[in-house]
């Protein structure tokens, strides 16, 4: 199976330094539902740390929710030219690996498929 790449074509760069993994079963408070991105939720931790994460990850009950899977939010600064291989998608995002084998996300808008 040939693997799908993109090429960056606008550069992009991540706001957060330190990303949220969460395992399955995690328990979540869940934040604001509106974003620019449809389909990810706020969410925070026990431990108080935040970040965007895909609503079909969650079993969402009120104002919490349960971890239906492992999540990586890393999300992957990106300069445009780059040259990246796509791992999985997820509401308008691409888990991505580049050339020097760092994983994170990235938007789709910021990319071209190759």
């Amino acid at each position: 199976m040939k693997k799908k790449k993109c090429i960056v074509i606008e550069d992009y760069k991540s706001p957060y330094t330190d990303p949220l993994i969460i395992t399955k079963g995690e328990i979540l408070t869940i934040g604001e539902k509106e974003s620019e991105w449809a389909g990810w939720i706020w969410c925070t931790n026990k431990k108080e740390e935040s970040r965007w994460v895909p609503e079909k990850y969650l079993d969402i009950k009120g104002k919490i929710g349960k971890v239906k899977k492992y999540y990586d939010a890393t999300e992957l600064t990106v300069k445009s030219g780059e040259e990246l291989i796509i791992k999985d998608e997820e509401a308008e995002w691409y888990w991505v690996m580049n050339q020097k084998g760092k994983s994170g996300w990235v938007p789709i808008k910021n990319v071209k498929l190759i």
